[in-house]
């Protein structure tokens, strides 16, 4: 019997998991499953002994396996996280559920396109002032959007986003967060720059929607503050308002 993660056998641990398929269930329902348990096992780990070892039919999503890709972000005990980067023996039972605020393809499958059209319209890549080459950029200058250039596109800040879930024309955390991270980019070809700002100062979309909540900086697994990116977009873009004036 197959069982992933180090170590020696410790305990057993239940994992009451999420299930739902929209194309047969009339509703969601959940499923406890007794995991044995090993020292170093992630939540991921027993997600794969569930489907390898118990029940190929339950369906999710992972790749790396650490904490580079952002596949496997899931709800663990109410909380948006990695499942390769949660430990399970930090908790006595496990609750996985799939992110609040999208939609449900399959158990804990979503359907992340609405959230990659987003990020798009963020324009997630640098337009160069010059094709000669791109400059070096200062020390002082990188660490303005050293953090913000982590980000995974996992989507944990949009769900945990109290605004993303009610108000499906809002950005979200993510997607301003690359607005950020770019609009700061001395590189950046200064008509882009200006078009990213435009985009930042929609009324229905951008970062006037967000009430600060913070929630988004909370559940971060690579701890970016989209939060601080957004009130930095603010000030941009009301400093770009003033000079035009």
């Amino acid at each position: 019997m197959a069982c992933h993660g180090e170590g020696i056998l410790v305990t057993t641990k239940d994992y009451t998991v999420f299930r739902y398929n929209p194309a047969s269930d009339e509703k969601p329902y959940y499923i406890i499953y007794e995991i044995p348990m090993r020292h170093g096992m992630t939540v991921l780990d027993g997600l794969i002994y569930i489907i390898e070892e118990l029940d190929p039919s339950l369906s999710m999503r992972y790749n790396c396996r650490f904490k580079a890709c952002g596949s496997c972000a899931v709800m663990i005990n109410g909380s948006q996280r990695l499942a390769c980067d949660t430990q399970a023996e930090n908790y006595k039972s496990i609750r996985v559920e799939p992110l609040n605020h999208f939609k449900v393809i399959k158990d804990l499958v979503v359907d992340i396109d609405p959230f990659l059209d987003k990020m798009n319209a963020a324009m997630p890549y640098l337009v160069p002032k010059s094709d000669d080459g791109i400059p070096e950029v200062p020390p002082e200058e990188f660490d303005k959007y050293r953090s913000p250039s982590d980000c995974i596109w996992c989507g944990s800040c949009t769900s945990a986003c109290p605004i993303a879930g009610s108000q499906p024309y809002y950005l979200g955390p993510a997607a301003l967060n690359q607005l950020y991270r770019f609009s700061v980019d001395s590189r950046e070809l200064d008509g882009v720059k200006d078009l990213r700002l435009v985009k930042g100062d929609s009324g229905t979309s951008g970062v006037w929607r967000c009430h600060q909540v913070f929630a988004c900086q909370s559940v971060c697994p690579k701890k970016i503050d989209p939060g601080h990116s957004i009130v930095e977009l603010k000030r941009m873009i009301i400093r770009a308002r003033l000079s035009h004036d």
